[in-house]
């Protein structure tokens, strides 16, 4: 293939031209010395021989934002084929670590993702010998892709997005895009919109697939794993009041959090705030944050400390449960740069959000709840405090906020169900045994 040789001509030119540099990079960059033996495809064989005979799946996400999205969709693998070997990489240090860390009882063996040269990913496909592979989103790669296609390993894309610039991107490279694209047996899109951009470039209908994204099932609590509490009365909340649960905060915001909530309560019904911590240490720091702005807080780790307008949820395990008993819910980590924490904890409740700029571990789901009128976006303690009276003032508007929320959430049930149901397809097309998987 033509296409091909031309990048494998680019690749060693560029590999002769920069090799100096690469190498004092690798020697003198611990996290890029310690992968670069695996990076290369070494270290692997022993562990791949040992994954048994039946099906292997591959599933690789680059980095922890493509992890995340995968983990509902590799915890439901693990369901649907029980027999089946399933194996996991990442590109970067910090995704294989995340993985590790969150899909141990679910993926047999975790390895770091190969350069695209051409030996090294043959090694490493030889040695894995997948039945399917996964890709998470993103990070197409020549070599790789059409190591996959001479061996028989049907691939497939899932929670596919084509953002603007990536599709200016892949418009003016088309002709180093198509081919990557048309490597794929199917290619499962996020929305149409996704899917007719590829239509656009010249990936065919049938390979196109338009299942939604994986981040909604990935980002929701897992049943049961939530703390159940009584009610209100457990709390200390008075039944009386509306309620504004500040969740997973960090320091910066709860200060425009309290100066708000301490304008507005004095011209509004009875109020009450719980203010959860991400860092639940910082408990007796906020306490005395608290005091400062005129109000009174307590501890929910201290049952004698009871009493006052601000509950610190300082205990871990009760912020998803805490949300079902508010009337507004902020998503901390968001005013300040901590790129957000999961909105859906309170959407799945049926709550109105708020949430600042800093929303980018969460990005598609946050702009979603922002287009279907269920949060709104602030910058500081003004943006705050309208945002409090407009909620708290106007009942209606609580309410068809909550509901947008829930229904957002509710349309995307089954997501990761649909996934399995096109990877279970392709096995079965390949004449791979999905029943004895």
């Amino acid at each position: 293939m033509l296409f091909l040789f031309l990048y494998n001509l680019l690749m060693g030119v560029g590999l002769i031209v920069f090799a100096p540099f690469l190498f004092v990079k690798v020697i003198l960059t611990p996290k890029y010395r310690s992968r670069f033996g695996r990076r290369l495809g070494f270290g692997l064989g022993e562990a791949a021989a040992g994954l048994g005979g039946g099906p292997r799946i591959w599933v690789h996400g680059l980095s922890v934002g493509e992890v995340a999205s995968a983990k509902s969709l590799v915890r439901e693998l693990r369901r649907a084929f029980p027999r089946a070997a399933i194996v996991f990489s990442a590109t970067t240090a910090s995704g294989e670590r995340f993985a590790r860390a969150s899909l141990a009882r679910e993926v047999d063996l975790f390895f770091t993702f190969p350069l695209d040269l051409y030996w090294s990913v043959q090694r490493v496909v030889d040695q894995v010998a997948p039945d399917l592979f996964v890709l998470v989103e993103t990070d197409f790669w020549p070599n790789f892709l059409a190591r996959l296609k001479k061996n028989g390993v049907p691939a497939v894309l899932v929670n596919g997005r084509i953002s603007d610039r990536s599709l200016a991107r892949y418009q003016r490279l088309r002709w180093f895009f198509l081919p990557l694209f048309r490597s794929f047996s199917r290619l499962a899109m996020q929305t149409r919109q996704d899917a007719e951009r590829l239509r656009g470039l010249g990936v065919s209908r049938e390979r196109l697939a338009v299942l939604g994204n994986l981040k909604y099932d990935a980002s929701l609590p897992e049943a049961g794993t939530e703390k159940i509490l009584p009610g209100r009365a457990s709390l200390h909340i008075p039944e009386s009041s509306l309620v504004m649960v500040a969740g997973s905060t960090h320091p910066g915001e709860e200060a425009a959090i309290l100066t708000a909530f301490a304008k507005v309560r004095t011209t509004l019904p009875p109020l009450f705030l719980v203010l959860a911590p991400r860092d639940v240490a910082r408990g007796g720091e906020l306490v005395e944050l608290v005091g400062r702005h005129g109000l009174k807080a307590f501890l929910r780790s201290v049952p004698s400390s009871q009493g006052g307008e601000v509950l610190v949820l300082d205990t871990l395990g009760e912020l998803a449960a805490v949300y079902s008993l508010c009337d507004l819910a902020f998503i901390g980590g968001s005013l300040v740069s901590e790129r957000g924490h999961n909105p859906l904890e309170a959407a799945v409740c049926g709550k109105p959000l708020l949430y600042g700029p800093s929303m980018e571990d969460f990005a598609e789901i946050s702009r979603d709840l922002l287009a279907a009128g269920a949060a709104r976006e602030v910058r500081d303690a003004g943006e705050l405090a309208a945002a409090f009276s407009l909620f708290f003032r106007d009942g209606d508007a609580r309410r068809k906020a909550g509901e947008a929320a829930r229904a957002l959430v509710a349309a995307q049930q089954g997501i990761t169900e649909r996934h399995i149901a096109l990877l279970r397809e392709v096995l079965q097309k390949e004449g791979v045994d999905v029943q004895g998987a």
